[in-house]
């Protein structure tokens, strides 16, 4: 056999492995990424926010039932959800299993497209293509207010279009939210207006971070903006990032966190899911984030404490 002959075949086989790398062992790969930001008002007592997105649930996925119920093991003071919750019509009594254990502490939330209709099967490459602005056929309707029922009956604040304020730990908290900006659903007018100046943490919720609802959160004075929509880009490339982020966000914002102005910060997740047509992830692990939120410095300059993935967190055992 010639040279470029071995050179195709070494190729072929190392996208084989890839492929099933990416589908058959990382998309399992629950990680919790632990981050320390400097968000609150001066004097406040540390809140830690567990933020959970994009579970797209099937009825089955047991593995990823098991490793999220085991989070409420970190005893987060508030649990933020930004949608996409549903992959499947039959999907709420899996997504309540694994939210279940959490259900018992303060929590918020939005819904995302995820959450309103099914997926449907898609070209791949598209996902690599730039987001178009072409009408969005939607799949069929899912139950989403059987979730919003159950997620309110257990005491989380639904913050569509809300803004809410509540305390945690003894500490006065503000939070608003918007339906999902990826399918042009929010509708920010009916929640502007800059935050109680009295709450101790101000904390703006959306489903996909587009620019045009982050600059209002940062224009309104916000600490934090909490999203997820980006599956933290699903596919990246090693030493490159996020080939793409699905929305107008830019690529290097993908996951983790960034500054969004002068004031405000920025938390994308990852998300612990994948659309079931597109059941991969590569250098992208499923992940949920336990944000450690302590007061701002006194002067400017201070950065977030880097963050600290931790692959395969569960409570008691080892990786689902």
């Amino acid at each position: 056999m010639n040279t470029l002959g071995r050179t195709l075949i070494g190729t072929a086989a190392l996208g084989v492995a890839a492929v099933g790398y990416a589908a058959g062992i990382e998309r399992r790969h629950w990680t919790l990424r632990n981050v320390t930001l400097p968000v609150l008002a001066p004097g406040s007592r540390p809140i830690r926010v567990l933020h959970v997105s994009d579970l797209h649930m099937t009825p089955n996925q047991r593995s990823k039932q098991e490793w999220v119920a085991a989070l409420d093991a970190l005893e987060p003071d508030l649990v933020v959800n930004t949608g996409d919750n549903l992959a499947h019509h039959q999907a709420v009594p899996a997504a309540l299993r694994a939210l279940g254990p959490l259900l018992d502490r303060p929590g918020v939330f939005v819904f995302g497209s995820n959450d309103y209709y099914a997926p449907k099967p898609k070209n791949p490459a598209r996902y690599l293509l730039p987001v178009r602005r072409t009408k969005r056929i939607h799949g069929v309707p899912l139950p989403w207010r059987d979730l919003r029922a159950a997620l309110t009956e257990r005491g989380w604040l639904d913050l569509t279009h809300q803004r809410r304020s509540f305390r945690v730990g003894g500490q006065l908290v503000v939070a608003a939210g918007v339906d999902d900006p990826h399918l042009r659903r929010d509708r920010y007018d009916d929640i502007e207006g800059r935050p109680d100046p009295r709450a101790r943490l101000s904390l703006g919720v959306t489903h996909s971070p587009e620019p045009r609802v982050l600059d209002r959160f940062a224009d309104d004075g916000y600490d934090l903006v909490l999203a997820g929509h980006t599956h933290g880009g699903q596919l990246r490339v090693p030493f490159y990032g996020a080939l793409v982020t699905n929305c107008e966000l830019d690529r290097s914002r993908a996951r983790g966190t960034s500054r969004w102005g002068a004031h405000t910060w920025l938390h994308v997740s990852a998300g612990l899911g994948t659309s079931p047509y597109a059941p991969v992830r590569f250098a992208c692990p499923p992940e949920a984030s336990l944000l450690t939120l302590v007061p701002r410095p006194r002067e400017a300059g201070s950065g977030p404490v880097p963050a600290k993935p931790t692959a395969g967190f569960r409570a008691g055992g080892g990786m689902g």
